[in-house]
């Protein structure tokens, strides 16, 4: 198999402090963590009973292409790739990196460019988006004038759930939250000018922030198909469906199935699974100007 085809549903390394919908964390030491991105997906907060081979090297490198990129804008947790550590097993040191500690913040910080998703559904119901009120006679895929912040909170189980930003302020409170805001939005702007010339749209991101060493720091991931939609720019054309490079892909095949959101999903097929990791690698190799290791 080459590397981009193997398949690593779990990481047994041994120390695991956190299993998630896609990522193990294994504990180092008291400030440093390994974190195994492996090739589950989930989608609707469920995890799905089919992997995606390769799909966690993929998020990996991509996070840490991203965290180098915009370490100018604020710190994150990155310490290094484990690419290149002989100590780790060769598919575990494609899906893995070494970072700081941090004490997270229980928030999404999400940014949205253009309306779609749950927004387009909020706005659908109430003509609203984190209960702001938005223009009338936005459709699927209309950019919005400038980009917006709409917080989630973070479940360690069951489903995240929208709140406005001040739900949010009453939670961390306003200096933090209006640093949150800034933040995410100037990471998103950055990474959507980038990706432009790169003939991607970003319509949305989502980015978790924490502390390390009293420190705010970006971590998790970042700018992964996994947590943002990543469009075709010659493709773009508001009021339908656009041609994507991310994980939209797998939920409108799910829903298109009789589900209703709960566990267990249904099995992928293989056609689904193989034109998912093909558009996880397009959007890697365009923004990145890489190959995946």
């Amino acid at each position: 198999m080459t590397p981009s085809l193997d398949i690593l549903t779990e990481s047994t390394l041994p120390n695991r402090i956190y299993r998630g919908k896609v990522r193990d964390s294994h504990e180092i030491d008291k400030n440093s963590l390994l974190i195994v991105s492996t090739d589950r997906i989930s989608a609707y907060d469920v995890v799905i009973p089919t992997a995606i081979p390769g799909k966690g090297a993929i998020l990996n490198q991509m996070s840490t292409f991203w965290f180098n990129k915009t370490k100018s804008i604020i710190r994150n947790h990155l310490m290094k790739p484990a690419l290149g550590d002989d100590s780790l097993p060769e598919s575990i040191q494609r899906r893995a990196m070494f970072v700081r500690k941090a004490n997270r913040i229980d928030i999404e910080c999400v940014a949205r460019g253009y309306i779609t998703g749950s927004a387009l559904e909020e706005y659908n119901d109430t003509q609203t988006v984190a209960k702001i009120k938005m223009p009338k006679d936005l459709v699927d895929g209309d950019k919005f004038p400038e980009p917006i912040f709409t917080p989630a909170t973070k479940a360690s189980e069951g489903h995240d759930e929208n709140i406005s930003i001040e739900d949010m302020k009453n939670i961390i409170g306003n200096d933090l939250t209006n640093r949150l805001k800034e933040l995410t939005l100037n990471i998103y702007k950055y990474a959507h000018d980038y990706a432009i010339e790169r003939d991607i749209i970003i319509a949305d991101t989502k980015l978790e922030f924490g502390f390390i060493d009293g420190k705010l720091s970006l971590i998790d991931e970042l700018l992964t198909p996994d947590s943002s939609r990543f469009w075709d720019l010659h493709g773009y054309s508001p009021g339908k469906t656009q041609p994507n490079y991310d994980k939209q892909f797998v939920r409108n095949w799910l829903l298109s199935q009789d589900w209703d959101r709960k566990p267990p999903a249904p099995k992928l097929p293989d056609n689904i699974v193989a034109n998912t990791i093909a558009r996880y690698h397009d959007v890697f190799n365009k923004l990145t100007n890489q190959q995946i290791q």
